[in-house]
Order: structure tokens, then sequence, then C-alpha cells
């Protein structure tokens, strides 16, 4: 079982930035590819970026990239999502999620390949 922790958001105007962070309780650097999500009022949740485990590998959304950089320390156990520029409609919920992948290159935008959830840290973007 992993649990995962955010932290890091908050309330902000359009142009700042912040920086999101993702604690794990177990150590994930061997075998979890880590991925950040988030979710608006009314919508689904979506895809923001992803990291493979070994930290080569990165994957974003098309709305966040150049503006956001996913990077994780596995020493610390902890992944982090650098937002810059941000924009109102990134206004949302996100969410840390881990996968147990079999490939180091592993680096999914699809949900329901994730296993485990944080509780989802608020981040609100004022114009």
């Amino acid at each position: 079982q992993v649990q995962l922790v955010e932290s890091g958001g908050g309330l902000v105007q359009a142009g700042d930035s912040l920086r999101l962070s993702c604690a794990a309780s177990t150590r994930t650097s061997s075998t979890y590819s880590m991925g950040w999500f988030r979710q608006a009022p009314g919508k689904e949740r979506e895809f923001v970026a992803v990291i493979n485990w070994s930290g080569v590998g990165t994957n974003y959304a098309e709305s966040v990239k150049g503006r956001f950089t996913i990077s994780r320390d596995n020493a610390k156990n902890t992944v982090y999502l650098q937002m810059n520029n941000l924009k109102p409609e990134d206004t949302a919920v996100y969410y840390c999620a881990a996968y147990r992948s079999s490939s180091y290159t592993s680096a999914s935008s699809n949900r329901y390949v994730y296993d485990y959830w944080g509780q989802g840290t608020q981040v609100t973007v004022s114009s």
C-alpha cells in the first residue's frame, strides 16, 4: 500500500508560480511511475503530467506543456510539479497518483492504470 500526500496548493494570481509536492509513504523509486491529475468543478479528472520511475521520461498534457515541469527525488520519495505562468483555467484540485510499472520507461496518461491516489490539493488562479 502506498499513501500519497500532496501539498503546496493555494490561491495565486494569473502569471504566478506554484510548486506542488507529493510525498509517498514508501519507497517508490524502483517500480512506481508518478503522475499528476486535476479536476475542476463539474469536469472529469484529467491528466496533467507523468514521470517514469527512473525520472528520465516525462509526458505532459498539451494545455500545460512549456509551463509545468514534473520531477522526482527518489531519495525523498517525493514528486514535484512546478507550475509557472498559471492561468485561471488551471484552477482545480490537483491529485498525485502512482502505479507500479513493469518498465522503467512507462509513463502513462491513462488515469485507470493508477493504483494509488492522494487526497488532492486545491489550486486557485485568479484573473
